[in-house]
């Protein structure tokens, strides 16, 4: 297979897919008797990066693998695209998913304890949903309360290809001007991705 038919066939995958594509999954589609090296893959895959250099799309690896997405500087005109505005995101539900990120796994009352105040069931039902959050065990107290932790699908949506691209919460706390005895959300410029409701 010449490396133009490659970089044909990866493009055009990449761009069909809806979702994220691993290295693995890209070389699913090749039969095994065409089927490319990994190092082939992954050069085709550098290739197209720069090919995108300077355009309105761009190549990224998240934490699914690899995907085609329009770059943040022309993303206002192409939403204009949609009449159907993009879900907002209460305050509460994102400083929800914070304290999940930073902390997981985690319980429901240890959220409560670091916000301060009831969690509304329906929060963590939205983003379990969203396939933000899932149930990863039990804590092995009285009650068995469900420890919380993010997903794959969390990272991808955010452009993050592990936990550890987040900030850290050094540089968030800093940034943060509530009372010293406050509870302390986490806010986070990374979140922002998702919107937030201005109450």
């Amino acid at each position: 297979m010449t490396e133009s038919s490659l970089k044909a066939i990866v493009e055009a995958a990449l761009l069909a897919a809806g979702a994220p594509l691993s290295i693995e999954r890209i070389l699913e589609l090749f039969e095994a008797h065409e089927r490319p090296e990994r190092t082939e893959v992954l050069a085709t895959l550098q290739a197209l990066a720069m090919d995108y250099a300077g355009r309105g799309i761009e190549l990224v690896e998240v934490a699914g693998g690899y995907r085609v997405q329009v770059r943040a500087a022309v993303a206002p005109w192409v939403a204009r695209l949609w009449e159907e505005r993009p879900p907002r995101y209460s305050r509460a539900l994102l400083e929800t998913l914070a304290i999940i990120a930073y902390r997981q796994p985690v319980t429901r009352g240890e959220i409560e304890s670091i916000r301060g105040v009831s969690l509304n069931t329906s929060i963590l039902k939205t983003l379990s949903e969203r396939g933000w959050i899932r149930v990863v065990g039990h804590r092995d107290v009285p009650g068995r309360p469900a420890l919380y932790a993010t997903t794959r699908q969390f990272l991808d949506d955010l452009g993050l290809r592990t936990l550890a691209e987040l900030p850290p919460l050094s540089d968030l706390s800093s940034a943060h001007s509530a009372e010293p005895d406050a509870p302390r959300p986490i806010p986070s410029p990374v979140f922002a991705r998702i919107g937030e409701d201005q109450d």
